[in-house]
Formats: C-alpha cells, sequence, structure tokens
C-alpha cells in the first residue's frame, strides 16, 4: 500500500465529488475565533460546500486568523456576509436550501436520524454560546451529534465537519459510492 500523490490524489477526489451531486452551505452565527472560521472554510472547501452565510458577528474569511487556518481554501467558496441570522437564513433558503441548526436542544434530534439530502445549510453558532434564540426559531431542523464521552459538546469546527461528512455519508447511500463499497445506507424504521 502507498500513499496517493498527486494525479492519483486528484483522479480519487474528482471520482467522488462525481458520486454526490448533493448541495451543502454552512450559515455561521457569532462565531468568535478567526482559527474556528477558518478551519470552517477548509472543511467546507474539502466537502464541496456551495457557500457560506456569515453572520452577526462571524470574523471574516479573509481576516489572518481565518487565512492562517483556511490556507487559502476561501477561493473554492462563495462567502456572503449578512446583517442579521434572518437575512442569512431568508437567503439560505431562497438559494433551496434546508436550514438545519446544529445545536444540543430539547427538541433536536440525532443527525444520523435527519434527512440531510438534497440541499442542507447547517447552521453553526458561538463557540461557548451557541446558536441564538432567533435562529433556531428560523431553523427547519435542529440536529445534534451524540456524544458518548465525559465532554459535553465538540469544537464549533469539529462539530461542522462532523455535519458535513454525515450529509455527505446520506447523499453517497442514495447515489452509491464510486469505488462500489457501502456508504451506510440504514432504515430507521420498526417494520
Amino acid at each position: 500500500m502507498k500513499q496517493l500523490r498527486g494525479t492519483e490524489l486528484k483522479r480519487l477526489h474528482r471520482s467522488w465529488r462525481r458520486g454526490n451531486e448533493f448541495r451543502l452551505a454552512m450559515i455561521l452565527e457569532n462565531l468568535q475565533s478567526p482559527f474556528n472560521v477558518g478551519s470552517v472554510v477548509r472543511t467546507g472547501a474539502a466537502m464541496g460546500a456551495e457557500k457560506l452565510y456569515l453572520t452577526g458577528d462571524t470574523p471574516s474569511v479573509r481576516s489572518s486568523g481565518a487565512q492562517k487556518a483556511a490556507m487559502g481554501t476561501d477561493k473554492y467558496l462563495k462567502v456572503e456576509h449578512f446583517p442579521t441570522v434572518a437575512e442569512a437564513v431568508a437567503a439560505a433558503k431562497a438559494d433551496g436550501f434546508k436550514v438545519v441548526g446544529l445545536e444540543l436542544a430539547d427538541e433536536a434530534v440525532p443527525m444520523f436520524a435527519a434527512e440531510l439530502t438534497p440541499a442542507v445549510a447547517f447552521v453553526l453558532g458561538h463557540e461557548d454560546r451557541g446558536i441564538t434564540a432567533d435562529a433556531l426559531a428560523l431553523c427547519d431542523q435542529v440536529v445534534f451529534v451524540p456524544q458518548l464521552g465525559r465532554v459535553g459538546s465538540l469544537n464549533v469546527s469539529a462539530a461542522a465537519t462532523v455535519a458535513c461528512y454525515e450529509a455527505r455519508r446520506q447523499g453517497y447511500a442514495i447515489s452509491g459510492t464510486p469505488d462500489g463499497s457501502d456508504a451506510g445506507a440504514f432504515d430507521l424504521d420498526d417494520d
């Protein structure tokens, strides 16, 4: 076994990109750390997200801290800043996205139990306070990442990565994987 490099790596990524045409975006509400913004940008670019909707006090993807973490990957995403979360959510919905909050909330469902296809925009909130009540009220659905350890939450950029991968996994479970392997399709109904 050997690591893929150059052309081989590009071919692999291209085959997976062609195999999942479902749409993905993220709404960042009041993130505090430019490094988290940069990490979310890099995850979004790696997972083929179309757009980032920034709102509130979220630092620009062009800030030095965000650029350090993103490593120039912001060029692969459309980025727009909105004064309010209501405007960002309205724009995402107008662009055809189902808006899904990623939050530990009383009516949230485990991420794997939610339908995250064909077009989803995840709302990610402040590192300490999470998504605002206003944003939660605007979401079509709210999901959480089930955690088994003694820590109650993930870093926002880590949670964004988990959410993006779950949305892509669901897409491959529907459309099939380029290599023919099982993408983890399962039925949650008790028939």
